[in-house]
C-alpha cells in the first residue's frame, strides 16, 4: 500500500492503478470484516473467499513494494549512490516501521484481543530496508522469492511455544492478531516485485507499450488512491467504523 514518491508525470499509471484497485478491495474486507467482528454478519459461510481475498490484496500491496522500490532505486542513484542512497531507504523504512508501532500501540489500547505486532506496516518498512540490497540482483531475488515463500507456507503448518521469533514467521500456539505479516513468507512476495520490477522496468524506464491511462476517468481516479495509498489505510477503518456507527449498524 505504501507508495514510493515521485512526481505524478513521472509515474506509471499502471502501478497506481493497481494500488488503487488493491485499496478498493481493502476496503470491502474491512468493511465486511467489521459487520462481522460487531455480530451484524457472519464471514462463515463464505470462509474460503474471505480467508484467500485479503491475501491476494495484501500480496499485491506488497509485490508492488518491490516493483516500486526498484523503479524508484533505478532513478534516484543517478543522483546518489553508496551511502548516501541506502540513507534514503533506510529513513523511508524506519517511517514506515515507526507508523506500524502507532497502530500496535492504538490496538494495544482499543482492542487488545487482537493487539496487531507485525502487521503490514511493520512488514513493508523492514522490507524496504531488506530489499535494498537485492534491487541490483534480480536473479539472486528471484531465487530467494521462490525460497522464502516455500519456507512461510510450510512454517503455517506449526506453531510454537515461544514468541521471540513471530516477527519472521514463528507463531505462538495462543496468538492472535487482527493482522499479521511475517518475513516468512511475505518477504520473498516483495523480492519477487524486484525481479519483476527489473524485467518490466529496466533503469526505471518501461520496457513495454501501453496507452496513457490518466485519462480515463475511472483509471483517473484508481490511480490516485494509488498515490495516497498511506493515508487511505491509515483512515479507512476509522471512517468505515464512524459510517456503520451512523448508519445504526454498530
Amino acid at each position: 500500500m505504501v507508495s514510493l514518491k515521485r512526481n505524478p508525470k513521472d509515474r506509471f499509471w499502471e502501478i497506481d492503478c493497481l494500488r488503487g484497485i488493491a485499496i478498493i478491495g481493502m476496503i470491502l474486507f474491512h468493511f465486511f470484516f467489521d459487520l462481522d467482528y460487531f455480530k451484524a454478519y457472519s464471514l462463515g459461510a463464505d470462509w474460503k473467499f474471505w480467508w484467500l481475498f485479503p491475501r491476494a490484496i495484501a500480496g499485491t500491496f506488497i509485490l508492488l513494494v518491490g516493483i516500486s522500490l526498484t523503479i524508484s532505486y533505478n532513478r534516484t542513484r543517478m543522483q546518489k549512490s553508496g551511502k548516501a542512497l541506502y540513507r534514503k531507504y533506510l529513513a523511508r523504512g524506519m517511517r514506515i516501521f515507526s507508523l506500524g508501532l502507532l497502530i500496535t500501540l492504538v490496538t494495544w489500547i482499543f482492542l487488545p484481543g487482537g493487539t496487531i505486532l507485525f502487521g503490514i506496516l511493520q512488514f513493508i518498512g523492514v522490507s524496504i530496508i531488506l530489499s535494498f540490497l537485492l534491487v541490483e540482483h534480480p536473479k539472486m531475488a528471484l531465487i530467494l522469492s521462490l525460497a522464502l515463500v516455500s519456507a512461510g507456507a510450510y512454517l503455517q503448518n506449526f506453531t510454537f511455544n515461544f514468541p521471540w521469533l513471530l516477527w519472521l514467521g514463528f507463531p505462538p500456539s495462543d496468538f492472535y492478531t487482527f493482522d499479521y505479516f511475517p518475513l516468512l513468507p511475505w518477504l520473498g512476495v516483495t523480492f519477487l516485485g524486484i525481479f519483476l520490477g527489473n524485467l518490466f522496468y529496466p533503469r526505471g524506464t518501461r520496457r513495454f507499450k501501453i496507452k496513457e491511462g490518466y485519462n480515463f476517468f475511472l483509471a483517473k481516479n484508481l490511480c490516485f488512491l494509488g498515490r495516497h495509498s498511506l493515508i487511505v489505510y491509515l483512515v479507512h477503518q476509522p471512517m468505515l467504523i464512524l459510517v456503520l456507527w451512523t448508519l445504526g449498524v454498530l
